[in-house]
């Protein structure tokens, strides 16, 4: 195709993509009520143990307040819920561009991408009261702190689709490997300059500025990477059993 084609293909990809997030926020906007005791929950977890007894509740400081809240949290549920087409639209506008066998990875991938994206949230589920326990606990029991929703769901929304897309790290390499754009001996020889972008990303992306919550978010980071390293091995040595036979 010519870049104009390129172009158009990009922007009728897009505008799928913009038009799945939009329903899935529109669902979002709908389950709100529901699904806003999941989202509190880490936080009562941690006032729980922090000051038992206490009231959980979230306050609002401006009128403006709730709404904004709820609109926040569609539109992450809607990019949950819209996720399986926009991964689709993603691999659809790389596909062409492939091989045959390549492209028969592309519904695995996409299946595989809106599973980790997941399995990513719920990591960051179990992880988050633990944080909040450190963070609101820190200044010791002479401050007592009151979060504002705004405030609480913002960290919470953030934080969890930052692990969803770190959670992505080991399908993105797993599959250059699989395609031969990068090999376990290039992956290991790149290792430290790796730690180092997966520590200055994850400081970047932590919507907080605490130590805690960096390791949590570097950690598994570093541990894709390594995961990726051995999914690599085995591919190569797939790959040559297969050309020796």
């Amino acid at each position: 195709m010519t870049l104009f084609e390129h172009l158009a293909e990009l922007r009728n990809r897009l505008f799928r993509a913009l038009l799945a997030l939009a329903v899935g926020s529109v669902v979002g906007y709908a389950v709100f009520p529901w699904v806003l005791a999941v989202l509190v929950a880490p936080y009562c977890d941690a006032l729980a143990v922090l000051r038992p007894g206490d009231d959980c509740n979230l306050i609002a400081l401006r009128p403006l307040e709730p709404f904004s809240v709820r609109m926040k949290s569609a539109v992450v549920i809607g990019l949950f819920v819209g996720g399986p087409v926009i991964f689709y639209q993603l691999w659809r506008f790389i596909t062409p561009g492939l091989t045959r066998r390549e492209r028969r990875l592309a519904l695995p991938f996409v299946v595989l991408s809106q599973v980790m994206f997941a399995l990513g949230i719920g990591f960051a589920y179990l992880v988050i009261p633990q944080g909040l326990r450190i963070l609101l606990g820190i200044a010791g029991p002479d401050i007592e702190t009151m979060l504002s929703a705004n405030e609480y769901l913002s960290f919470f929304l953030t934080t969890s689709v930052a692990f969803g897309l770190v959670f992505e790290l080991p399908l993105v390499l797993v599959f250059l490997a699989l395609v031969g754009v990068v090999t376990s001996a290039r992956l290991r020889e790149w290792r430290p300059y790796a730690v180092v972008i997966i520590m200055i990303v994850a400081a970047v992306i932590t919507p907080t500025t605490d130590a805690v919550t960096l390791l949590l978010m570097a950690g598994p980071m570093v541990l894709f990477y390594e995961f990726s390293i051995l999914a690599a091995r085995l591919i190569e040595r797939s790959r040559r059993r297969r050309a020796s036979q």
